[in-house]
């Protein structure tokens, strides 16, 4: 196993983490625990440091099988991360209660990183004005948290302004993998967060899995490389070989993907890959890129739509849909919006005001996206490129 730096916290962790949110399960959402706990203990007798959970993963049920996976000397090897999840949190009194309630799941008196969970350009506000920072700092002092951070799903002006707005941040957790580089923080914010000290975790290095099984154009470019590697151990070699990385989740299902990662993680280093090797990723995503139905970079300067409207996350899921030939999935993401987030409503709503286009750097006719995109992902609509709107990707 290689180690890295994790931010200024004085201490390495395991180039690869394991994320526990894509665990084994039964068909009720049952984690399978044996098989689960032998493939996480695997991963730590294997040089793995750093195990990622949170309160909402497999319905609530991560947090408590974690508890009981580190049992038996298994904790005091490994820094443990989970996080706050903000849904719950009405009053200041609710940051103490759900953090004793994860303690007690998790069965430690401690953790190593606390990160609130999906900070958003709505969701930063409340806890912050509800005092999370004096909170955090009075956790720090008793030893309850060791660091404490947030994980990220917006613009990457939003996240410079939550960096910007407390000086005890010490990580961060986003999005990245080698078709998101302009997408939520992208490199701009992993480059903010190391000059600023923060130690970077990257989660969906593999976006939920979909970049480990190539069209076949795509995969035929991976096996015509000199250096023979799988699609997902490009992808986790991209992000291994950048400086200001410090941990790449996995989400692992298998222990073969356990094994296979953890070798692959034994392979890594820092500025390893030649310029034919990064340039064969950069020809990889260009060809993915050539495929989305329209090319939104998820860069956030639309929002907010006074509708309410969430644009780049309907954007991201038509165009996964498009991508990776799973419309019924993308119809699920986009219509699981309003769940997530109350003060969303979906792309129907888009009243064509004309606000949020002056304002798009790849100058998309908005207007004309949203009602199209929602025919698509919510009335069953076929995607036809003939018929989209302007802004498809040349």
């Amino acid at each position: 196993m290689q180690y890295r730096k994790f931010g200024r916290l004085g201490y390495e962790v395991s180039a690869l983490g394991f994320g526990c949110m894509r665990l084994p399960c039964e068909a009720d959402g049952t984690i399978r625990e044996e098989e689960a706990r032998a493939m996480v203990r695997w991963a730590i007798d294997h040089g793995v440091n750093y195990i990622d959970t949170g309160y909402p993963y497999h319905g609530g049920r991560s947090e408590p099988f974690v508890g009981r996976t580190l049992r038996d000397g298994y904790r005091e090897r490994v820094h443990l991360a989970t996080k706050m999840r903000i849904h719950r949190i009405q009053a200041r009194d609710d940051f103490d209660r759900l953090l004793e309630e994860q303690l007690e799941r998790l069965q430690t008196d401690y953790l190593d990183v606390y990160l609130l969970h999906g900070l958003r350009r709505w969701r930063w506000p409340k806890v912050r004005d509800l005092g999370v920072r004096e909170w955090a700092d009075r956790q720090l002092a008793d030893g309850r948290i060791g660091a404490i951070g947030f994980s990220f799903h917006d613009s990457f002006d939003m996240f410079k302004e939550i960096i910007d707005a407390y000086d005890n941040w010490s990580v961060c957790q986003v999005q990245y993998n080698y078709l998101n580089e302009r997408y939520q923080a992208g490199t701009r914010g992993l480059r903010y967060a190391a000059y600023k000290g923060l130690a970077v975790v990257i989660m969906e290095p593999l976006l939920g899995g979909r970049l480990a099984q190539p069209p076949a154009d795509i995969a035929a470019m991976w096996a015509g490389a000199e250096v023979r590697r799988s699609p997902v151990e490009w992808a986790l070699q991209w992000l291994w070989d950048q400086p200001e990385i410090s941990v790449v989740l996995s989400g692992m299902s298998t222990m073969e993907q356990v094994q296979e990662n953890v070798a692959s993680a034994g392979r890594s280093g820092i500025a390893t890959l030649t310029g034919a090797e990064i340039g064969l990723v950069e020809a990889v995503r260009d060809a993915y890129r050539r495929r989305m139905a329209v090319s939104c970079t998820g860069c956030g300067y639309c929002m907010p739509c006074p509708e309410g409207v969430d644009i780049p996350r309907t954007f991201t899921a038509l165009n996964n849909g498009v991508l990776f030939g799973n419309l019924e999935a993308a119809r699920r993401s986009y219509t699981s919006l309003m769940e997530d987030e109350p003060q969303t409503v979906l792309a129907n709503h888009c009243v064509q005001c004309g606000i949020c286009e002056p304002r798009c750097p790849q100058s998309l006719p908005i207007g004309e996206w949203m009602p199209y995109s929602h025919k698509v992902l919510a009335e069953g609509r076929a995607y036809r490129p003939e018929e989209a709107p302007a802004g498809a990707p040349n």
